[in-house]
């Protein structure tokens, strides 16, 4: 039900979704009365792989975090993450509320064991293919130990998602020398080079979109003001392209020669090939679509959700965090409610 434009983009785009991968099943959580009448413009009735489950209540946009975990318990948002808790699904998706999403999911699912916080990653394109960055504004403050975690988790993902068999990791500074940086990265780098992962060291701003690693771990108050830096100046560029291809007859000639170019750029640097954030760390897959996502680009948050179900991530994960030296064996598996009442 969230985001600019709720079940006219995420109704359809389930629905294709499904038509494209047989071995996939969905539930729309939502209002019923919405959902249908996009199901019926779509000539698609409820099915065995496709089901409604009804909700009675939507986390709004402007919704602060508290009143959305404390007043809206029969939300949709809140009901989809019971399902993930309770095993009835095995991913969310959702184009709602970000700061809600975060904390009714830390709030029912729980961490992972060895997991103290859950990190919001994203997948960006660089020169040498995707790299995936956490965390972008679920932790604002971090210890080095919530860094390390951020490494093992991105490294999980990256090798998911893109089957790379030891992703490198890259530890976003001011610097790549060792004495750079604040006393809580310097002590991360130590963790993280003694941690067993492939790590590559320090590493500044302009490496992300080199693709000088495959994973790079900051704290969320640096990964989001990268992040919205980034979309900035994309946005600024592609402004700047149209202004000067519109100053004069010449220069509009050119655009029209250059179109072919013009498209595979655009097409190449698509953000909605990209959309999806994962809330990673959670004993369940929480994937955050943003907000004025269009049909094409929530598909993918849809592929993301479905890609890390597929390939086992929350086992994978676990396992890694265990394997870190000097931390405590744990082989329990992530807890599971007894019931759907312990779930809600």
């Amino acid at each position: 039900m969230g985001g600019d434009y709720g079940p006219k983009v995420t109704v359809p785009s389930a629905v294709n979704f499904l038509h494209r991968n047989p071995e996939c099943n969905i539930v729309l959580v939502g209002l019923p009365d919405a959902i249908e009448a996009e199901l019926k413009t779509l000539k698609v009735s409820p099915n065995s792989r496709l089901k409604l489950h009804a909700a009675s209540e939507v986390v709004d946009m402007n919704d602060s975090p508290l009143v959305a975990l404390r007043r809206k318990k029969e939300s949709s948002m809140r009901i989809v993450i019971n399902l993930v808790k309770d095993g009835t699904a095995q991913a969310c998706v959702s184009a709602g509320n970000t700061g809600a999403l975060l904390a009714t999911s830390r709030f029912v699912i729980r961490t992972l064991p060895g997991i103290d916080r859950p990190a919001l990653a994203v997948v960006l394109p660089t020169m040498k293919g995707p790299t995936y960055v956490l965390d972008l504004g679920a932790n604002i403050d971090c210890s080095p130990e919530h860094l390390l975690q951020f490494g093992v988790m991105g490294t999980t993902l990256a090798s998911v998602a893109e089957g790379i068999h030891r992703p490198t990791i890259g530890l976003l500074n001011i610097g790549e020398e060792a004495i750079k940086g604040n006393e809580t990265v310097k002590q991360a780098a130590e963790l993280l080079r003694a941690s067993g992962l492939n790590f590559y060291g320090n590493i500044e701003g302009d490496d992300i979109y080199k693709g000088t690693t495959d994973v790079v771990v900051c704290d969320g108050f640096v990964g989001n003001v990268a992040l919205k830096t980034s979309e900035g100046l994309a946005q600024m560029g592609a402004t700047y392209l149209k202004e000067e291809f519109k100053r004069s007859f010449l220069t509009k000639l050119a655009g029209i020669i250059a179109m072919p170019v013009l498209n595979s750029f655009k097409s190449r640097l698509d953000h909605r090939r990209f959309n999806g954030a994962s809330l990673l760390g959670l004993s369940g897959i929480v994937i955050k679509s943003h907000g004025s996502a269009d049909e094409y680009a929530f598909g993918f948050a849809i592929k993301r959700a479905f890609e890390e179900v597929r390939g086992g991530m929350l086992n994978k994960i676990s396992e890694h965090i265990q394997e870190l030296p000097h931390h405590p064996k744990d082989t329990t598996p992530p807890s599971q409610p007894s019931s759907k009442e312990d779930a809600a």
